[in-house]
């Protein structure tokens, strides 16, 4: 785990996590009906390189793009392909970069066309329930209040969340301690601490939590094929409460 005590680390982080969320915003226009996942993981390399950026999941434990794209009953690290997106279709995508040394990452799911008022309502929740979970993202708060903040959001609504998957530490690594769970109770775990910097990303299952991995070894897809809904940030736990890095 990070502490980032000086204001260069803390802009250089920032920057990361800037430009996830501007190359998100530019992905999201481009996801369409007829739209291949893989035309979108190419888009998000170069909007990436085009920044300063480094694609930070390619290569990472062998992930073999940019961009992880998530369609309907995939929850999380969905490989782009030749697919084509559909009419009706939910796309989640992920996006992870580093610059100068410090890594970003942040998620969003979009609908694409018509979709019933069940599926809209599946999307709004999930991101609900990050923001929930943000808003206990404070200084000296235990770090199992995001998660019980996120749980209590999403199954008020009547969904479930994934388990096998969890929010992270972040920083020079991708991935760093502590965890951040999307379930648990409420004052359990560490202290959050001036300078910690989390990614916390609920997975949202319109049905029942259990998952499977597919046979490319990294696709998660729900076990009852319902639909599952995906939202991150990078968010700066500072003496003033949490700031989103991951925003425009």
């Amino acid at each position: 785990m990070i502490i980032l005590k000086s204001k260069e680390e803390i802009a250089r982080i920032a920057h990361a996590s800037k430009i996830v969320a501007e190359v998100l915003q530019v992905l999201k226009k481009n996801v369409k009906a007829g739209v291949t996942t893989k035309e979108l993981d190419r888009l998000a390399e170069e909007q990436i390189k085009k920044r300063g950026g480094v694609p930070a999941f390619k290569r990472y434990r062998d992930f073999p793009a940019t961009l992880c794209v998530s369609i309907n009953d995939q929850v999380v690290h969905g490989i782009p392909s030749k697919r084509v997106i559909k009419d009706g279709d939910i796309v989640g995508l992920d996006l992870g970069v580093i610059f100068d040394g410090f890594c970003g990452d942040a998620a969003l799911t979009v609908a694409v066309g018509d979709v019933p008022p069940a599926t809209l309502l599946l999307l709004r929740v999930t991101e609900a329930s990050l923001y929930a979970g943000i808003q206990e993202a404070r200084m000296g708060a235990r770090l199992s209040n995001i998660s019980h903040a996120i749980q209590t959001c999403a199954e008020a609504a009547g969904f479930s969340l994934v388990t096998e998957f969890v929010g992270h530490g972040i920083g020079r690594d991708l991935h760093e301690d502590p965890q951040v769970p999307n379930f648990g109770p409420p004052g359990q775990g560490p202290r959050l601490r001036d300078g910690m910097v989390l990614a916390i990303e609920p997975m949202v299952n319109m049905g029942k939590s259990e998952v499977r991995i597919l046979e490319d070894k990294w696709t998660a897809v729900t076990c009852d094929h319902s639909l599952s809904a995906h939202f991150e940030h990078t968010v700066s736990i500072t003496k003033g409460g949490p700031v989103i890095l991951s925003c425009i």
